[in-house]
């Protein structure tokens, strides 16, 4: 049975020249799972938007969108409102109350069913979803991923037909984002329910989906099954970039076999077509200047007195003109690592240099000119201007410090970009204060995989300038590809540090697929495109040939 069916439907923002969609058009049937993939800006968020009556942004709209058979214009609110639910990509902007409790029992009470009904709803889905250890707790004490596990249990208490989730994974740590993954699944095969997600991370959620739309400037390229789609992709089309490893390594390796989804398919396909002679490729030396551009020594700090500390002892040294990323779980002080190191924050004990000077020796904001920038991790914080370009010129009028072109988002409003084009658009005004020191916080959320190699080209150009870039990131394939060393906070400081081949080869779950693919095959492989190069290297395996037995 079809539960949604969207029919050439285009849409059009007030006041731009081009359509945010154009002519889309799919069917879900009741039960699916389906992802929702493509470049930032080209319509995603909006696509979902309009699928929720409640969401739909204003602008010109042609098309229709039938929910269980009834025209969208003509469903009854109630229906509309419980019947679809919608998880936001960021968790703040969707609770409503103080208490964990409250927001659980919120929907319920806004649908008037009897208190016995809401009390045995909310402990059910507590139940359901692990939050009775801090199911009386108010929702500000609540990690990221908490909050974001809230917002769905929020939802699914009401007993939706239809979830939509706008990349709820973005904020997410990689075992929080894979946990949260974990439990769509669950109510997908559990329940039958109805599942339309977007999401820029593709690794864990393709290979679960039922089918995969893919779209662009706007409109649907592809609509089909997870295997037809990665399959039938071009090698160069931005989309591959976003496949997950198994796919892009079949697309390098030029492969005409059945093109491998998982890990665990990627490995099955080295092992049957590859020799594993050579086990190493050659390893890559760390080498820096023996100035420092950022140091941290024993640095403590709390946020207040009464609170526990969030820093215990911090240590890290950042070498002039190196990129340094720092991993670790979300709520355990990665963010105020960047904030004491900044100047923003002050810790109650330790040292901090910038550039070999006491950060408070920096007088009348001498810190912040050509020295010291940071992008906050909330980029919509950075926009002060009615236009981007307004922003920009704040800073100067000069734009070619700007190593990218956002030609196309100079004149629009900031809130009215997506927010991966926010992010570029954010970064653009923190590069036009040219600093030496450039810290950077969660820089690839909310962006599709095509614009984390145009982010990861400028971090590259950027260092062959001389900058020195620590960055603060979740996204582990990112941090592979692009730092000089990679740093662990766990407990309030840095348990471990070292070059991404070594630090991510003996991890587990803060590892990349690469690595869990080649590993007790090939030793310290940690991304797509060193596996492609170790198994061009190897060789193919030859045919093996199956003896008869005619006895």
């Amino acid at each position: 049975m079809d539960l949604l069916q969207v029919e050439n439907l285009s849409f059009q923002y007030p006041n731009c020249a081009d359509k945010s969609l154009n002519g889309v058009s799919f069917t879900v049937k009741s039960g699916d799972f389906i992802v929702v993939c493509g470049e930032t800006g080209c319509g995603k968020t909006t696509l979902l938007r309009l699928l929720k009556p409640e969401l739909s942004p204003a602008g010109e709209r042609s098309g229709v969108i039938y929910f269980q058979g009834i025209n969208q214009v003509e469903l009854d609110e109630r229906i509309s409102a419980f019947d679809i639910g919608f998880v936001m990509q960021k968790p703040e902007n969707q609770i409503v109350t103080d208490k964990v409790w409250h927001e659980l029992a919120f929907g319920l009470e806004n649908m008037g069913l009897p208190t016995s009904v809401i009390r045995r709803r909310v402990s059910e889905m507590s139940s359901y979803f692990g939050i009775e250890d801090w199911f009386l707790r108010d929702v500000n004490q609540l990690s990221g991923g908490q909050k974001q596990l809230l917002n769905l249990a929020a939802v699914m208490v009401m007993q939706p037909k239809l979830l939509i989730l706008d990349e709820p994974t973005s904020q997410l740590d990689p075992i929080a984002a894979s946990d949260f993954i974990a439990t769509l699944q669950k109510l997908n095969r559990e329940l039958s329910l109805t599942i339309i997600l977007v999401e820029h991370r593709l690794e864990e959620v393709l290979p679960i989906a039922d089918k995969v739309l893919v779209m662009k400037s706007g409109m649907v390229t592809h609509y089909d099954t997870p295997k037809m789609v990665a399959g039938s992709l071009e090698k160069n089309d931005p989309m591959s970039y976003a496949m997950p490893c198994a796919v892009r390594l079949y697309h390098q390796l030029d492969r005409t076999e059945t093109c491998p989804l998982t890990v665990k398919e990627g490995r099955r396909f080295i092992e049957e077509n590859f020799n594993s002679t050579i086990k190493n490729l050659a390893p890559t030396h760390y080498t820096h200047r023996k100035t420092a551009a950022l140091e941290l020594k024993d640095v403590w700090f709390r946020y207040q007195k009464d609170l526990p500390d969030v820093l215990r002892g911090t240590s890290l040294t950042v070498n002039e003109n190196e990129t340094v990323c720092i991993l670790g779980g979300n709520a355990s002080g990665k963010t105020t690592v960047l904030g004491v190191a900044s100047g923003l924050l002050r810790p109650y004990d330790g040292r901090v240099n910038i550039f070999g000077k006491k950060i408070t020796s920096y007088k009348n904001g001498e810190l912040y000119k050509n020295n010291l920038a940071l992008l906050p991790q909330d980029v919509q914080t950075v926009f002060l201007k009615n236009t981007v370009r307004e922003d920009l010129e704040e800073i100067s009028g000069d734009f070619s410090s700007i190593p990218y072109d956002i030609s196309a988002y100079l004149d629009r409003h900031p809130y009215d970009l997506s927010g991966g084009e926010q992010q570029l658009c954010a970064l653009a005004k923190i590069l036009m204060l040219k600093p030496r020191l450039l810290m950077l916080d969660e820089p690839t959320k909310g962006i599709d995989a095509y614009a984390k190699q145009k982010i990861m080209r400028i971090l590259h150009d950027l260092k062959e300038t001389g900058m020195t870039v620590v960055m603060v990131t979740h996204d582990v394939e990112f941090a592979a590809s692009c730092a000089d060393r990679c740093a662990m906070f766990f407990c309030g400081e840095i348990t471990s540090c070292d070059v991404p081949s070594l630090f991510f080869s003996e991890n587990n779950f803060y590892t990349t697929a690469a690595n869990r693919m080649t590993r007790y095959i090939y030793n310290n492989i940690v991304t797509a495109e060193d596996a492609a190069l170790i198994c061009k290297l190897n060789g193919d395996r030859p045919c093996q040939k199956k003896s008869l037995n005619i006895y």
